[in-house]
């Protein structure tokens, strides 16, 4: 009866891989890359308790099985372990006049504990605050505690969309985007550093696909892939920021990296995984921080929690455009390139309803 366990968990991990691999939009699909390391760990402890096994036969086709699951699994999230090459290079001393601190803060609109962020905010004095999720209570916190910052964008919402971003230097040309569906906003504008380089900022909170929210990961795959697809045409020095409700190593991410040609800091440092604050057994990397290859990293940090179900991120950036060629930015062919524009207009024709 053991053997036959076995060998089902087996076939349904392998199952759960590659449907990861299906390019559909479905949720239920596109949900199956979120787990890898949890499909690791088990395919790891299936692989153990079938070397009891007696039957001979039936141990191989299941060691072959999950040494299938592994090679799959470990071949998409080692790029975010230490054991790969940076993919950012570190912030030399110096020039700290063209560093920017960001923070991001999912708050979990029901949480109420403001002042656990407060204080962190307090603590690490960033640059940049970018909350989501945060509705007009949670604004009005956030004022109480930093109003005198010289920028700030509110977007205070009900429907765990809202957004408010707090920043110590200009933004300028800032405007707040609803680039594919009315109640998803986004927040974009020229960050001003000390140093007076001025520096793109892309804020952003796609719908993620699962049933409650959306039963496709269309209009979130547009939105990234739509900002994306500006950054490559313009070839400014941006930096993309804010809970993508996708994980790093997703078919969406790595094509949105491939299309913009951006740099994640996490690759070779770690996952930083974000959510669940309150489960480890399910934690994933939610909140990122992608930038062109005008910068270096200065360093990246999971905070504590503070009643939300995600971990804030710390992220510092230094921008350094003579450094840029110590960097090889993703870049996408002529085929990615066009499955970008398909789902940028199907996501901007097609109703969420339909």
């Amino acid at each position: 009866m053991i053997d036959y366990t076995l060998l089902t968990l087996a076939i349904a991990l392998l199952a759960v891989t590659v449907l990861g691999k299906v390019r559909l939009h479905d949720w239920w699909i596109r949900a199956c890359e979120f787990p890898r390391v949890q499909i690791v760990s088990l395919a790891v402890l299936v692989a153990v308790a079938a070397l009891w096994l007696e039957n001979d036969g039936l141990q191989k086709w299941v060691l072959a099985i999950l040494a299938a699951v592994l090679a799959l699994q470990l071949y998409r999230i080692l790029p975010w372990t230490r054991l790969w090459p940076l993919q950012v290079q570190s912030a030399e001393p110096g020039q700290e006049d063209r560093c920017v601190t960001l923070m991001i803060a999912n708050v979990l609109t029901p949480n109420r504990n403001s002042e656990g962020l407060i204080r962190q905010v307090q603590e690490h004095r960033p640059d940049v605050l970018l909350t989501l999720e945060s509705d007009q209570w949670w604004g009005d916190q956030l004022d109480a505690a930093f109003g005198d910052w010289p920028t700030i964008i509110r977007v205070p919402l009900d429907n765990l969309y809202g957004m408010h971003l707090y920043s110590r230097l200009p933004l300028e040309e800032a405007e707040v985007s609803y680039l594919i569906q009315d109640d998803i906003p986004s927040i974009h504008g020229w960050l001003r550093l000390p140093s007076g380089d001025r520096v793109k900022l892309h804020a952003v909170h796609p719908r993620p696909p699962a049933p409650s929210e959306s039963e496709e990961s269309l209009w979130r795959d547009a939105e990234l892939l739509l900002i994306g697809q500006q950054i490559h045409k313009d070839g400014y020095p941006a930096i993309v920021a804010g809970d993508l409700n996708d994980v790093a190593w997703s078919r969406t991410t790595r094509l949105f990296c491939r299309v913009s040609g951006m740099l994640d800091p996490r690759r070779g440092r770690g996952m930083f995984n974000s959510f669940h604050a309150e489960r480890w057994y399910l934690r994933w990397p939610l909140d990122h921080v992608f930038t062109t290859e005008h910068f270096t990293l200065g360093r990246i940090e999971r905070l504590a929690p503070f009643g939300s179900d995600h971990f804030p991120i710390l992220t510092t950036l230094c921008f350094r455009p003579s450094r840029a060629d110590e960097h090889e930015a993703p870049e996408a062919d002529r085929d990615e390139h066009q499955e970008a524009r398909e789902n940028i207009r199907e996501g901007k024709i097609r109703d969420q309803d339909d």
